[in-house]
């Protein structure tokens, strides 16, 4: 196979686009963070006596460590589905390698 000749002025053009594109996604992140610090969340009481303080601080600390900034929890809410046991179920599963011998 030959190597395709790289136009300069095409590579030029890509480069700007992907510039701009930078520039634009910089400017929305710029603005939602200056919305959220106007904007102070209201603490919100506790509803459901089912989740304990340790569980809300161990939420807390992985917003905190994902965002890298501390944020106020204002909802837990519990949702009754059972799509993250299965999730697990299909990956461990998929991860035994079973194999199906006929004969």
């Amino acid at each position: 196979m030959k190597p395709e000749a790289i136009d300069s002025a095409q590579t030029m053009e890509a480069i700007g686009a992907l510039r701009q594109e930078l520039t634009r996604l910089s400017n929305r992140v710029a603005a939602l963070e200056a919305g959220a610090d106007k904007q102070p969340a209201p603490a919100a009481p506790v509803e459901n006596t089912d989740i304990s303080e340790e569980l809300i601080a161990l939420i807390g600390a992985a917003i905190a460590a994902f965002l890298g900034k501390k944020a106020r929890i204002r909802q837990i809410r519990l949702l009754g589905t059972t799509s993250w046991a299965q999730q697990g179920r299909v990956t461990i599963q998929a991860s035994h390698g079973l194999s199906v011998h006929h004969g």
